[in-house]
């Protein structure tokens, strides 16, 4: 019997620069399993093909016409259904790229970065990590613990209660910024079981990606950032 052959991840490329899309797809079109769905260059084109290509990787600038730049990150999360977010952007405006961490975004690549750092961030996120550079999510950890209501409801002690030992050992490290592969190199299992893991995990505290759990982890103590 035949293997079915595996699908390849759905990208859109929204950014005002129609040079840089052309160059975009280029490279990700000749990278195997990524397949472009469509491009546009301002937001209400692009919350449109979001809506009909159910792409699975959102590669944007705030370039984009139509929105001031802090309504653009919402407007896409709004359209995004299970898509992740990743920021492809020239500006190095650390308050720019804490508060499109903290609207959604859960990769931001720089333009001076190679095509290879690309394609990584792409696959990183599409597998439910995060692509952000460590002092940032520290910052945005910071940020978001501190607006959020503080003391730790019966529910939340629960929630924590809830976790095995193992999962425990994996928020931590996660805490440390450890990838899925050094987390099962550090607890000698495979990556297979790390996901599965962050599955279990997702599910008993109420939070949808790496972010949110660290977000959550940060808050109640089960981690600590260590911002050098």
């Amino acid at each position: 019997m035949t293997a079915s052959p595996k699908t390849s991840l759905r990208i859109i490329l929204l950014d005002a620069q129609t040079l840089f899309r052309v160059g975009m797809r280029y490279i990700l079109e000749k990278a195997p399993g990524f397949e472009v769905v469509g491009e546009a260059s301002s937001v209400s084109e692009g919350t449109d093909l979001i809506t009909s290509q159910k792409p699975d990787i959102i590669l944007f600038d705030m370039n984009l016409a139509c929105l001031p730049d802090l309504e653009i990150v919402p407007s896409l999360i709004r359209s995004s259904g299970t898509a992740r977010l990743i920021l492809v952007t020239g500006t190095n405006d650390q308050a720019m790229l804490q508060k499109a961490v903290e609207d959604g975004v859960v990769g931001v690549v720089f333009k001076t970065h190679t095509p290879e750092t690309l394609i990584k961030a792409i696959e990183k996120v599409h597998d439910g990590e995060v692509w952000l550079e460590r002092s940032l999510i520290a910052t945005v950890l910071g940020r978001l613990s501190r607006n959020q209501t503080s003391g730790t409801g019966d529910q939340d002690t629960d929630d924590m209660n809830s976790l095995s030992e193992r999962e425990k050992e994996v928020v931590k490290l996660i805490g440390l910024g450890y990838k899925n592969k050094r987390i099962s190199s550090e607890l000698c299992i495979s990556e297979t079981t790390v996901r599965h893991h962050l599955t279990s995990i997702y599910d008993k505290l109420g939070v949808s990606d790496r972010l949110e759990l660290l977000v959550y982890a940060h808050r109640y103590g089960l981690v600590t950032t260590n911002r050098s």
